[in-house]
């Protein structure tokens, strides 16, 4: 049997592009932009030849973009489920007829996607917008979601990532790669087609690696989610660092994933996968094949056998060339062999299917495969050491493993540390399944209902505060000494205790043989603690990796019964430890009975959920099962000191993990009490590390290990983030201006709307006002707790009057208190931007200053009508106004 001819007519594609004169503008507001004087870039296909051009966003435009999408999120999100749904369902129809031109903008762009998955997506995704509510009560939509993704990102991996957070009712703003820019616009256009209002999908392209960056720095901005390779992920990662922007990655491009086949394989399907996999054009996935020692000789005559005759496929970049020679000139100094279709030619843009054989483990074309049409080959003796093989690499994305032996196949998929196993098939992809990776292949999950909750947060919790870069020196972060304090007096009758930490289920010094002091709220030393380093970090690592997979594979009812255990223990000793708690942070001892009493809750509803908390099993062949992250680090905050432990330590060993934790550096002492509680229960040593010390010493070693898979953070102050003492007593001023503002409004309004005044129209307008000045007042105080400060409320003055006279007087002195207002926030403006607070600038830009403005002026307008018509003597004029200006029902 042969391949049939394939169309390569892009006649459709080429006919849209002239449509828009092959310069393609940014998409914002639903349509198509294209300003003055900003640069462009070429787009080319895979013969290097430019297909058209696309116009580089500047600042200004990200800004439009984000507003836009503000704008767009809120009619979104208004809309009911339903009408959501209905736009999604259309949209599968409109691409669907447009099947053609989007397949072909896909290839020209080097993107190859087939419509119908994107069909696919768009019906998947519009049944969950038809079910928010009823499957997630709860949850409501992030608000506006920056989508980025690398240059190589296929269309299918980008909307993987658009499509759900529309679903959710978040506005979306795309920044494509390279080869994803044409398909993006041209489906932006189409959701347009299908009814999606204008600003709910935004798309702006650029040149610029930073545009990403820029667009999640945008204050309006509250999600960034990513999908691409590692490198661009990492670089986009620092870029938003310390911008308050919660984030997600997803790192499939550049994960290298195992290709097993065990001696149990039906070995021709096995070499099927391997030819269909390995020699694409463009893979979504770098892949090693492993192959058990005992069917190895005729996997490779298979594999010869099927090569033959392969054509050679075009690389991607003349770089791609310089690895696959430098990955082949490293297996031929070894020894190994090379399989190919064909001998290469020198040079050029082409290269055969090559296998390189007789690989070790730690070659670098193993555990960093080139890319194109290059498969390592490297082999194994048992089962267990084929699993070994296949978690040798640092990333976690997926494997595939062949094998007609269920038990193994099962037993492999269990112990492999990967996000997704197909078992005798690779790279099934559907929206209906999860897809995620470990280690350092991301850290959220794409398809699925786990992949929804990255567009979500609870309806109980605030948005995520937005904050501007701090000024900390990461490469200096954790290096300082710990302060040295020397207690001033010496007092016989009370010897400071001397604490141990807990590591490995026994109690330890510190590596350094040092300790700190710990003072009581009078400033008296309480207590030594010892002071951890790094050392002590690795040692509690080491104990936890030993425990943590014994832990993990307990059954759910194991694991309860050592946290009601453990909770047992902690009644034991309540009393000890509200003392405890009380003796070191000062509050009265029934708030620290409190306290100890919600703690022993906490850990028994912990060890309730351990049976409950379990993913169920989709329909089909397909098997979820929820994992155990591993070794998580968890640095405590200093509020409610024993409380925050064992909430943080409950959920964290309930779902399987071990924990490595570090107490509040200022209220230690319940912590290492607690150690007592720990050694009394049922909980296995090692499971729980206790270290004490500097924080940020503690949680630059945690962050540096490679074990560490996750970090739990509370810093005391790092969210302030650029916030001054002088903005922060300002917006209190700012609180208590917009307060008198409402009060004098409120009188204004009442007063209009006495029986012997009885104008409506007035009372309706100062009313209107009233409200708006105390929505003011309280989006001040919301800000003032995101960003960390402290709300102080002052008396409200009394209103200067309580007799308004007529219309004019009234809105003569509105007028003059709407200017005290907008000079205030013209002077806090200024403030803000000497201190180098832009958050603040645009936050009062957004919210404050230019409705100000208006406001000013339409009080103007109506100054001059009255006046005009001389309202303030004749009654008559000042009726009319109220009724057919103000809109007033004098009646």
């Amino acid at each position: 049997m042969e391949y049939g001819p394939s169309s390569t007519s892009t006649a459709t594609a080429q006919s849209w592009l002239e449509k828009h004169s092959r310069i393609l503008g940014l998409f914002i507001d639903g349509k198509f932009s294209s300003p003055a004087d900003r640069q462009t870039q070429d787009v080319t296909d895979s013969k290097a030849a430019v297909v058209c051009s696309t116009v580089c966003a500047k600042d200004e435009d990200v800004a439009s973009a984000a507003s836009s999408a503000a704008r767009g999120f809120k009619t979104w999100s208004d809309l009911s489920c339903y009408q959501r749904a209905k736009v999604l369902l259309k949209l599968a129809g409109v691409v669907q007829r447009h099947s053609q031109c989007v397949s072909e903008l896909c290839e020209l762009s080097q993107s190859s996607t087939s419509p119908a998955v994107l069909v696919r997506l768009a019906q998947y995704y519009a049944s969950w917008a038809q079910l928010r509510d009823t499957l997630m009560p709860e949850w409501i939509p992030q608000g506006v979601v920056a989508v980025a993704v690398s240059d190589d990102c296929s269309v299918y991996f980008l909307m993987l990532k658009v499509l759900p957070a529309l679903a959710m009712g978040n506005a979306v703003i795309v920044v494509p790669g390279k080869t994803t820019t044409l398909p993006a616009l041209l489906l932006a256009q189409l959701f347009m087609e299908a009814g999606l209002p204008a600003g709910v999908l935004n798309v702006v392209t650029g040149s610029e690696a930073s545009l990403a960056a820029k667009v999640a720095q945008n204050s309006q901005v509250n999600h960034l989610t990513y999908s691409g390779s590692q490198q661009t992920g990492e670089a986009l990662a620092k870029a938003v660092a310390g911008w308050g922007v919660p984030m997600s990655f997803s790192l499939s491009l550049s994960s290298v994933c195992p290709f097993i086949i065990f001696d149990s394989a039906d070995l021709d399907s096995a070499v099927d996968g391997v030819i269909e996999l390995a020699f694409k054009k463009k893979r979504d996935f770098q892949w090693v094949l492993c192959v058990q020692e005992s069917v190895l000789d005729s996997v490779v005559a298979r594999l010869k056998l099927r090569m033959t005759g392969m054509k050679c496929v075009a690389l991607a970049t003349e770089t791609d060339r310089n690895l696959i020679d430098a990955a082949v000139q490293e297996t031929q100094q070894q020894g190994g062999t090379l399989i190919q279709s064909c001998s290469p030619v020198s040079t050029g843009g082409l290269y055969p299917p090559t296998i390189l054989c007789g690989l070790a483990p730690s070659c670098e074309a193993v555990i960093s495969p080139p890319p194109g049409p290059v498969l390592p080959l490297i082999s194994f003796r048992s089962s267990a050491e084929g699993v070994t093989l296949g978690n040798h690499s640092p990333h976690g994305q997926a494997a595939s493993i062949w094998t007609e032996d269920l038990t193994l196949a099962l037993e492999s998929a269990k112990s492999l540390c990967v996000g997704s196993v197909w078992v005798n098939c690779h790279s099934v992809m559907d929206p209906a399944l999860p897809f995620c990776g470990r280690r350092e292949s991301g850290n959220c999950t794409d398809g699925g209902r786990e992949g929804l909750y990255q567009f979500l947060r609870p309806s109980h919790s605030p948005s995520f505060p937005r904050s501007s870069p701090s000024s900390i020196n990461y490469a200096d972060f954790g290096s300082a000494a710990s302060k040295f304090v020397i207690p001033e007096g010496f007092d016989p009758s009370s010897v400071p205790r001397f604490y141990s930490q807990y590591l490995g289920g026994q109690l330890r010094k510190a590596d350094s043989g040092c300790s700190r002091s710990v003072l009581a709220p009078g400033g008296a030393v309480l207590a030594h603690c010892p002071d951890g380093g790094r050392k002590d970090v690795r040692n509690a690592v080491e104990a936890a990796i030993k425990v943590q997979p014994g832990w993990m594979k307990k059954s759910p009812a194991a694991r309860s019964q050592a946290l009601y255990s453990l909770a047992d223990s902690l009644d034991k000793r309540r009393q000890d430890l509200a003392v405890s708690i009380r003796t070191q942070t000062g509050i009265p001892l029934d708030e620290a009975e409190k306290e100890v009493e919600l703690s022993i809750s906490r850990l028994s509803d912990w060890a309730a959920r351990c049976d409950k908390e379990q993913a169920g099993t989709p329909s089909g062949t397909a098997l979820s099962t929820p994992e155990a992250l591993g070794v998580l680090g968890v640095i405590l905050p200093n509020s409610k000191p024993l409380l925050s432990l064992v909430s943080l330590l409950g959920a964290a060993i309930a779902m399987g993990n071990a924990v490595v934790m570090v107490p509040s550096e200022k209220y230690p002492l319940p912590a290492l009490e607690f150690i007592q509680v720990l050694q009394a229960s049922d909980i296995p040593g090692g499971l729980v590390s206790i270290i004490t010390g500097g924080r940020d010493q503690l949680t630059h070693s945690l962050a540096n290990h490679s074990v560490i898979q996750s970090i739990w953070y509370w810093g005391s102050k790092e969210i302030r983030q650029n916030y001054d003492r002088d903005c922060e007593a300002l917006i209190n001023k700012m609180v208590n201006l917009e307060l008198y503002a409402g009060y004098t409004y409120t009188s204004m309004a009442h007063y209009f709307k006495r029986d012997d005044v009885a104008l409506n129209g007035f009372a309706k307008f100062f009313k209107k006002n009233s409200e708006e000045e105390r929505e003011h007042a309280e989006k001040f105080m919301e800000f003032q707790n995101k960003r960390g400060g402290r709300i102080v409320l002052q008396d409200v003055k009394k209103p200067e009057r309580d007799e308004w006279d007529n219309g004019l007087t009234a809105m003569q002195c509105a007028l003059q208190l709407e200017k005290n207002v907008n000079q205030a926030l013209l002077d806090l403006h200024k403030v803000a931007s000497e201190k180098g607070d832009p958050h603040l600038c645009d936050f009062l830009e957004t919210h404050y200053l230019n409705e100000q403005v208006e406001a000013i002026k339409k009080l103007g307008d109506h100054i001059t009508n009255l006046s005009k018509m001389d309202a303030g003597k004749n009654r008559m004029a000042e009726y009319l106004f109220d009724k057919h200006t103000l809109d007033g029902d004098s009646s």
